[in-house]
């Protein structure tokens, strides 16, 4: 794929590419959210997991 051919494909993208309505702003953001609480929770339990098991708690 050369430089022109990019620049092409592009243009072609931002010609239809549109801006989000609030519904579907709000929707993204909802979702983002959700991950990135999911994550922060997975990565909190892990935490907790591994300080317990260095500790000794789990029958060491």
């Amino acid at each position: 794929m050369g430089f022109r051919s990019f620049l092409e494909s592009c243009g072609r993208l931002l010609r239809l590419a549109k801006k989000p309505g609030k519904d579907e702003l709000w929707l993204s953001i909802k979702i983002c959210f959700i991950g990135v609480s999911l994550i922060g929770v997975i990565g909190f339990i892990i935490k907790v997991l591994s300080l317990m098991l260095a500790a000794g708690f789990f029958g060491g």
